[in-house]
């Protein structure tokens, strides 16, 4: 599996959170479908099935990224002649 950009998959949380958060506050059929759209998208993203296991693939890429920069900020480095 192709692993989303951070600057992407951050996009997309927050764009789910957003119609999230319109859509419990006044649904509508427009927030509803805003809504399955960004969590279907969330979902392809993560190669998951449904909205409860792509947050936790999300938090779990996001972890692994995070993780990634602590490593190669660690990492010494070395100029090339």
């Amino acid at each position: 599996m192709l692993l989303p950009a951070e600057k992407e998959l951050r996009t997309v949380l927050a764009r789910f959170a957003e119609a999230r958060f319109r859509h419990d506050l006044q649904p509508t059929g427009y927030s509803s479908r805003m809504l399955e759209d960004v969590a279907h998208t969330l979902c392809v993203m993560t190669g998951t099935p449904s909205v409860d296991e792509a947050l936790a693939a999300a938090d779990g890429l996001l972890e692994r990224l995070r993780a990634n920069r602590r490593e190669a900020a660690r990492a010494p480095r070395t100029l090339a002649a």
